[in-house]
């Protein structure tokens, strides 16, 4: 998949997550070991989401490719914000948003709360 593909639909996640509710606090938050796609507020609690771009079902749905490594990596990122960030920890959760393109060109979003847990 293409960087471009890949940037419009973490844009279009985010421009979805918005119009649910959520806050967009943080995009591509890199460290060394890794990169969250966005960070969020819901309703009080600070969401961690991993955006999944797909084309097309070919190889399953955008939100199988989360794999358990995937997940792991994703805890021990929300670990490193949390420490950088400081202050007293927040409710949390992992949320996962997939991402296809439809057929008007647009892309449709899906999210799944709570997809996994630390």
């Amino acid at each position: 998949m293409s960087t471009r593909v890949g940037q419009e639909g973490e844009d279009a996640a985010a421009a979805y997550l918005a119009s649910l509710g959520y806050r967009i606090v943080a995009r591509n938050v890199r460290f060394r070991a890794g990169e969250i796609d966005l960070v969020a507020e819901d309703g009080g609690v600070l969401v961690f989401v991993e955006v999944k771009t797909r084309r097309g079902r070919g190889f399953g749905s955008p939100a199988e490719a989360v794999t358990a490594e995937k997940r792991r990596r994703l805890v021990r990122l929300a670990s490193l914000y949390l420490a950088r960030r400081g202050g007293p920890v927040p409710p949390c959760r992992f949320d996962v948003v997939s991402v296809e393109p439809g057929p008007d060109g647009r892309y449709r979003c899906e999210v799944i709360k709570g997809a996994f847990g630390a």
